[in-house]
């Protein structure tokens, strides 16, 4: 049984007040902490609280999907809309946003509940019990508290820079209404917190949630996570961009690299070999610990987008699967990214959608699905009705990330070290067949000579594995190359336009897409990659028989535009892609901070929106 479905249930009373007002603490305590964390059963009830904002719209939908946008990976958005979300994708959002202020609360609301957990658990005389079990579980609620409390704070800095920092439980006459604190005082902070509580935890293989509920793993994970995000770039108040100090990025990247090196001696496992299982699981109720999860948000029935607007698209019908979407697409250049033998193409971009009869049909190439999710695969289904709501969980961290962010360590301290390209290597091995590796892996990394060049290979490498996951954009802020990228990604789109204009049989990339369906089940030319030459003994579709097989059975192809989608020869004009989703990227600098909500400003006498243009 999910973790949060049980927290949910139990409802814990005491800390289930709504964060309406920012920071607002009750007036008065109406719970005697001293006797909840007196004993293991209620601490880790309480404990289950701090996991309640997942299931909340602050977060399911806005901070984890609608604030990650927009990447070389993962495109949404349209400038001309007045939606909340679409306002805050094409970076015009403005502190009447309700989406904004919804991400606001759920993270402020959880952080109090960190705080209470954190607070009532070092006060008990259990935290330092003669029961060495009874101190051992206080310890990985401990653990658990100021670790999510930490994720919380990430978010944070990264979408609002510096923010207020409460650490402590609401108290009865104590002032929370706090200014903003330095979001390098933030990190440096919450990093040591993880180093202090992580060797108190639990393995997930010793948790009853194992990767549904936060471990050792995830912390260990999440200190070199926070500590690469203190030693990178952000963004301050007059636009122009920081990094860290010399000093600051060798200590942070030094800790990076030692707590994924920390990992991989205590708790090393193989990466699964079957790429695209990794998220089926979570579409199939399969949790295994040891494994390449390490955490992921234990959404229940009921909560989460993961399938609907993320995933592949499905049409309701009398089918058990329900409707499923996605609100971001993968663009043609990301595809294209890929090498043409690599695995982990096929399992990111997803190049059909299904009707109502669940048969298959291609999908245009301006809107290319995340296909690591498929309400689909669901095992069991969730019925005709389901919409949102599907319980399908969303992952947090992978050990690959924690393989690539030590590589990256390694090679920003030392350069491409012969343990940093080893680390590359164990990534790439999954994606490629095993004949493949002496090239696709030993030769692609041995053959990465300097720090720039194994830097950038980390750079694509993180592209590839992590596609439709939606954490791209805080990688290209802490790398400092987000303009870079995002002006390279539609560069690459437009000379796709280009090149399909041109329509030359030799062109290297296709202007149409072949495909086929018998029993269900597309067929995609594998020539999509190389050039406009049609399949052997093409011969044109004439459509489909009442199972939705492609007509002539053996030799029909449907023929569907491809890269010629990007440009119009009738317009002159590029794909609207270019303009309405991407545009607003285009500039000197990305203006990736988002406005302090209105509510937290009224509600406070020291918050105000200034700098990065809002006053």
């Amino acid at each position: 049984m999910k973790l949060i479905r049980n927290l949910l249930i139990v409802g814990v009373a005491f800390l289930s007040n709504g964060c309406t007002d920012f920071l607002a603490p009750t007036s008065l305590s109406t719970f005697d902490t001293t006797l909840i964390f007196s004993n293991v059963d209620d601490a880790r009830k309480a404990t289950n609280n701090i996991y309640r904002q997942f299931g909340e719209d602050g977060y399911r939908t806005r901070l984890s999907i609608t604030m990650q946008g927009n990447s070389d990976v993962d495109v949404s958005g349209d400038r001309t809309s007045d939606k909340f979300n679409n306002m805050i994708i094409t970076l015009r959002a403005l502190s009447n946003n309700d989406d904004l202020n919804k991400a606001w609360v759920s993270a402020y609301a959880s952080i109090k509940d960190c705080n209470v957990v954190i607070d009532g658990i070092k006060a008990s005389a259990a935290y330092n019990s003669n029961d060495a079990g009874v101190k051992a579980e206080m310890r990985q609620y401990i653990g658990e508290a100021y670790t999510m409390r930490a994720f919380w704070y990430s978010e944070l800095v990264y979408n609002w820079g510096d923010v207020p920092f409460p650490t402590a439980a609401p108290k009865a006459g104590v002032d929370f209404d706090l200014p903003k604190t330095d979001r390098n005082e933030i990190l440096s902070a919450v990093i040591q917190d993880l180093i202090d509580a992580e060797s108190g935890m639990k393995w997930a293989d010793q948790l009853p949630q194992a990767c549904q509920q936060i471990n050792r793993e995830y912390t260990l994970g999440m200190i070199a996570r926070l500590s690469l995000q203190r030693a990178g770039y952000y963004l301050k108040p007059d636009m122009t961009k920081a990094v860290a100090s010399a000093a600051d990025r060798t200590k942070y990247y030094t800790l990076a690299k030692e707590y994924c090196q920390k990992l991989m001696t205590l708790k090393d496992r193989p990466l699964p070999a079957d790429f695209a299982q990794v998220f089926k699981n979570q579409c199939e109720n399969i949790y295994p610990s040891n494994s390449d999860m390490l955490f992921e948000v234990p959404f229940a029935i009921t909560t989460g987008e993961v399938g609907y607007n993320v995933g592949m698209r499905i049409a309701g019908g009398s089918h058990p699967y329900g409707t499923g979407a996605h609100d971001y697409a993968m663009p043609l250049s990301y595809f294209y990214s890929f090498d043409i033998k690599d695995k982990r193409r096929d399992a990111t971009c997803g190049l059909y959608n299904l009707d109502k009869d669940l048969i298959p049909s291609i999908v245009s190439s301006t809107d290319i699905a995340q296909a690591k999710w498929s309400k689909a695969y669901c095992n069991p289904p969730l019925g005709s009705a389901s919409a949102k709501g599907t319980g399908i969980n969303w992952p947090m961290m992978r050990y690959a990330d924690v393989l690539l962010m030590f590589a990256e360590a390694e090679n920003e301290l030392n350069g491409p070290t012969g343990p940093a390209k080893d680390a590359l290597k164990r990534v790439r091995q999954r994606a490629f067949a095993n004949e493949d590796w002496s090239t696709k892996v030993d030769a692609y990394v041995n053959n990465l000579s300097g720090k720039a060049a194994f830097f950038n290979a980390i750079v694509d490498e993180k592209a590839w594995e992590f596609g439709g996951e939606l954490n791209r954009k805080h990688d290209l802020i802490r790398w400092g190359n987000y303009e870079e990228i995002m002006q390279k990604t539609v560069n690459t789109l437009k000379a796709l336009g280009d090149e399909s204009a041109v329509n030359s049989p030799t062109a290297t990339h296709a202007n149409y897409i072949y495909w086929r369906v018998d029993n269900k089940k597309i067929t995609v030319y594998s020539g999509v990659l190389n050039s406009n030459t049609p399949p052997p003994n093409y011969v044109a579709a004439t459509g489909a028989d009442s199972n939705g097989n492609t007509l002539p059975l053996v030799n029909g192809w449907n023929r569907s535009n491809w890269t010629n989608n990007l440009y119009s020869t009738t317009t002159n004009t590029y794909n609207n892609i270019i303009d309405l989703k991407l545009s607003p990227y285009l500039v000197p600098v990305i203006r990736y901070i988002q406005p302090i909500p209105i509510s937290a400003i009224d509600n406070s006498k020291l918050l105000k929106n200034d700098g990065y243009g809002f006053n």
